[in-house]
């Protein structure tokens, strides 16, 4: 365990150049004090490790030094082939590339990790979008990435939820592919330095298949060094299960209806409302304050788990399932076909 540390501490500052020592505990998820033994350690087994003081001081390497020590293990070999998506990467522009450098890896590697590779990609196959739905079409990707890659601005016509198309150039930050779905994090130009995030305008983000038209602009614009995309992500899609979660409805749950109504509303709200509820009633059905973006959406979704669900709360949403639910009962009380 600790040389399998030891080996990664060394491979951070080969990789990152000089790093603090809370930088490193961060990385390797270990306490500084380790962060010092094992620096110590590399020391006295003779890799040259340098302290440089001062605010702007940390670890480095000395100049010029690498470790030949970059072998993978089986394991380690296998996982690439994971994480390369072939879907993705062909969108990008990128598959004969993606494949290409996959039969280079496989012709390096060793027979054993070489073994493990193949077999890791005839037994594994990654499907990122989800059942019942469509991968989006996205014909001006390559136009987002190669904006996004080399720090041109990207002028695009983009379709908003309103009734008008929107003309708009973007600075490009990345991308983020989530359930098959691509979305570019941008900041709107003329925004930028207003303040914010990164030192600019807040980035925003825009689902690829929604531009009708795009291309890349002259000049370029300047991406802030301290932007992280993966950081960034997180934070937004926290932020955007606030923003739609606005209301709440009270029901009531049949025993073995959990699974379903988890498929038809979505494990988050599902979860929270079981981390409040109480224990089940005499008949096993159990009372649940559910998180819901409004009261249509949540009568279309509720209407689907038929009578394993009672609305209690709000009353306006009990109406309108009653209504439905009567009219229901007028449609299914006649005979086929007639008014």
């Amino acid at each position: 365990m600790r040389a399998s540390r030891l080996l990664s501490l060394l491979l951070l500052l080969q990789t990152r150049g000089r790093m603090t020592a809370t930088e490193i505990a961060e990385e390797l998820e270990v306490s500084v004090r380790t962060v010092y033994r094992d620096v110590e350690a590399l020391s006295s087994a003779g890799v040259p490790v340098y302290a440089d003081r001062g605010p702007a001081g940390g670890y480095r390497l000395l100049d010029g030094y690498r470790t030949r020590l970059t072998g993978l293990t089986a394991e380690e070999a296998s996982s690439l082939f994971l994480a390369g998506l072939p879907g993705p990467a062909a969108e990008l522009g990128l598959g004969e590339v993606a494949a290409t450098a996959e039969l280079k890896l496989l012709a390096a590697l060793p027979p054993e990790p070489r073994s493990h590779a193949a077999r890791m990609r005839e037994r594994f196959h990654l499907d990122v979008p989800g059942w019942y739905r469509r991968a989006d079409e996205v014909p001006f990707l390559a136009e987002v990435a190669e904006a996004a890659w080399e720090e041109r601005p990207l002028r695009m016509t983009y379709r908003r939820w309103g009734p008008k198309d929107v003309e708009r150039v973007v600075h490009p930050y990345g991308l983020v592919l989530k359930g098959g779905s691509w979305y570019m994090v941008a900041v709107p130009e003329g925004r930028a330095g207003e303040g914010g995030e990164a030192g600019g305008g807040a980035p925003r983000t825009y689902r690829v298949s929604r531009i009708v038209t795009a291309e890349v602009a002259e000049g370029r614009f300047e991406r802030p060094d301290d932007f992280d995309l993966a950081d960034f992500w997180e934070r937004y899609t926290v932020e955007f299960r606030e923003r739609m979660y606005t209301s709440e409805a009270v029901i009531r749950m049949a025993p073995g209806a959990e699974g379903l109504l988890r498929v038809t509303v979505g494990d988050d709200p599902v979860e929270a409302a079981l981390a409040g509820a109480g224990p089940p009633d005499e008949q096993g059905w159990t009372v649940l304050r559910l998180p819901i973006e409004s009261v249509r959406h949540a009568h279309w979704l509720l209407l689907r788990l038929g009578a394993d669900v009672e609305v209690l709360e709000p009353p306006e949403l009990r109406d309108h399932m009653a209504d439905t639910i009567a009219k229901l009962g007028e449609v299914y009380g006649r005979a086929p076909g007639t008014r």
